[in-house]
């Protein structure tokens, strides 16, 4: 079973990802700050992280470079309501990247595929 970190500040977001997620077979964290998720990442391993870009006074993008640079093969996917940051060289750092949606499909496709390849990796 892999062990997802969900970050959004937005509880009804954490609990409906969460909740879908947990149906699907994966065990989910989550944190509403990046400052939360840091310390969850720093005192726990994770399969995958589901990070939306904007945290209320923090930036995802922030959390997303400490990650890479700390836990280099922790995967990350951005979730988020905005398709522009997809240009942002920052976001190009994230596994994968998704925009917010109610259907969930586009987010566990991704999810499954960046396990996939993270499985293949590994060898």
């Amino acid at each position: 079973m892999a062990r997802l970190l969900v970050v959004d500040d937005e509880s009804s977001i954490r609990l409906l990802y969460s909740q879908e997620l947990a149906d699907e077979g994966y065990e989910v964290v989550t944190a509403a700050t990046a400052t939360e998720a840091a310390e969850k990442i720093r005192e726990n391993e994770f399969d995958l992280v589901v990070l939306d870009i904007k945290l209320k006074n923090e930036s995802g993008l922030d959390l997303l470079q400490k990650v890479v640079k700390e836990r280099h093969n922790m995967p990350v996917i951005l979730c988020t309501a905005f398709s522009c940051f997809k240009d942002d060289f920052s976001a190009w750092l994230a596994d994968g990247y998704v925009v917010k949606s109610s259907d969930l499909t586009e987010l566990k496709d991704e999810i499954a595929k960046v396990l996939a390849k993270k499985k293949q990796l590994k060898g």
